[in-house]
């Protein structure tokens, strides 16, 4: 078995690798090996006797935890074995908190510290009471919006229309000990930046990626932020498509305007505030990316985000609560399986879900691949016919486009060669009977 996120390996004791022992208590658990090399074969440990009196002692006494310690006699000498459980309060080593993360052990410090020791109290990051902010301070206007949208949702009764902001916020779980979360702040504030740096949202129109043709910034609190991106994104970056249905003018837009809606509710409520870096929205003329800072739990996984599936708890709850009593946010789940629906419904491809150590994408793309946008790249009818062809069956081969469109293989092959050229098909092989599928 190799090193995991739960098993070390070491062929010699060492104090320092309490700090190892630290990290698995903090995460979810492990198992460290003395006595072997990285690989897992024993290499024999010396004075393992000893060890087996020394170290419970030295867990207990520096981490104060207890971890099982048992022998492994072999034929190729002793190992010894830690079992260390996941403990439900932090775990230090002289101060120092560790975790293990993968294969790896790191030591927290600066916002992730924060953030784990308010895990290990079952609090989150906007659960945290700021002092020296009054519902006084919050704006008006916003709670107003707040309760209309409620209402009009139905997750609100019309007697929430009279309610006091005061009791709203406690309806809420907004307030703490005569405090105001940090969710009320962001929520409601006129000027969230003022306690949490970087609580807003940059949007830019991109020629390419290094090509910046204009941009701008969106302030105010959240509820303000997710009204104005949205007004901005169908005003000035995205385009409409004019018709006329019975002399009504009707306006289509090239992406679904509520499956952006949603990514944008989803950016901005489960946003890690801690990083200090606006969202930031990236347009180009095929495409919208969306990210946020934050990371995924560790028992969550890109595989099942790309299967539409959604973390059931959001890493800001609070904040989540709100726009889900609003009418932002829809049932816990639904919200990536509702964005793909809708893109799919409007003809284009399925939004992408991109995960990274810097944050969170989703990526809303065009179809490019259709008539018109392909006559525009210059391809011939024979071409065009072709991407529509392995749009619908997946692949074409040589052969199989001389047949269909009556031309000399030869003819076929300059055709397919053209297409990949302009990195519209890829080729998958290297004989005559290479596929082309849509790059």
């Amino acid at each position: 078995m190799s090193e995991s996120q739960n098993v070390e390996y070491k062929s010699s004791w060492r104090d320092e690798y309490l700090r190892w022992i630290c990290g698995f208590a903090n995460a979810n658990g492990g198992t460290l090996h003395i006595g072997k090399d990285d690989n897992g074969n024993i290499v024999g440990v010396k004075d393992s006797k000893k060890l087996m009196e020394d170290l419970p002692n030295k867990i207990t006494a520096i981490l104060g935890i207890v971890a099982d310690v048992n022998l492994r006699e072999s034929a190729n000498g002793d190992a010894i074995e830690i079992v260390v459980s996941p403990q439900p309060n932090p775990v230090n080593y002289k101060g120092e908190y560790h975790y293990r993360s993968g294969a790896t052990k790191q030591e927290l410090k600066g916002a992730a510290l924060d953030k784990f020791l308010l895990g290990k109290q079952g609090k989150h990051w906007d659960s945290v009471p700021i002092p020296n902010v009054a519902v006084a301070d919050l704006k008006p206007e916003t709670f107003d919006f707040f309760r209309k949208r409620g209402v009009k949702s139905k997750r609100f009764d019309e007697d929430t229309l009279t309610d006091s902001n005061e009791i709203l916020l406690n309806n809420l779980q907004l307030t703490e000990n005569n405090y105001l979360k940090r969710a009320a702040v962001l929520l409601f504030h006129p000027k969230p930046e003022k306690f949490v740096t970087g609580a807003f949202i940059k949007i830019g129109y991109f020629e390419s990626d290094s090509d910046l043709i204009f941009q701008d910034e969106i302030h105010g609190n959240l509820f303000e932020q997710v009204e104005k991106i949205m007004e901005l994104l169908f005003t000035k970056y995205i385009k409409a498509i004019i018709s006329y249905e019975e002399k009504f003018r009707v306006e289509n837009y090239e992406y679904p305007y509520d499956a952006v809606r949603e990514a944008i509710h989803n950016a901005v409520a489960h946003k890690d505030y801690t990083g200090g870096t606006p969202i930031q929205i990236s347009v180009y003329k095929d495409k919208i990316m969306i990210w946020n800072f934050g990371q995924l739990s560790e028992n969550w996984t890109m595989e099942k985000l790309s299967k539409g599936k959604h973390p059931s708890i959001p890493f800001n709850p609070d904040i989540a609560n709100a726009f889900f009593r609003c009418g932002y946010i829809e049932t816990w789940g639904r919200g990536f399986s509702k964005m793909t629906t809708q893109c799919v419904a409007a003809g284009l491809p399925e939004p992408l879900y991109y995960y990274d150590m810097s944050g969170f994408w989703v990526i809303f793309r065009k179809d490019t691949y259709n008539k018109q946008s392909l006559k525009e790249l210059g391809l011939n009818d024979r071409q065009v016919k072709a991407v529509l062809y392995v749009k619908e069956k997946g692949e074409i081969t040589t052969s199989a486009y001389a047949k269909l469109y009556e031309v000399a293989e030869r003819t076929a092959r300059n055709d397919l060669n053209e297409l990949s050229e302009k990195q519209i098909f890829k080729r998958v092989g290297e004989t005559n009977l290479a596929k082309y599928i849509l790059n």
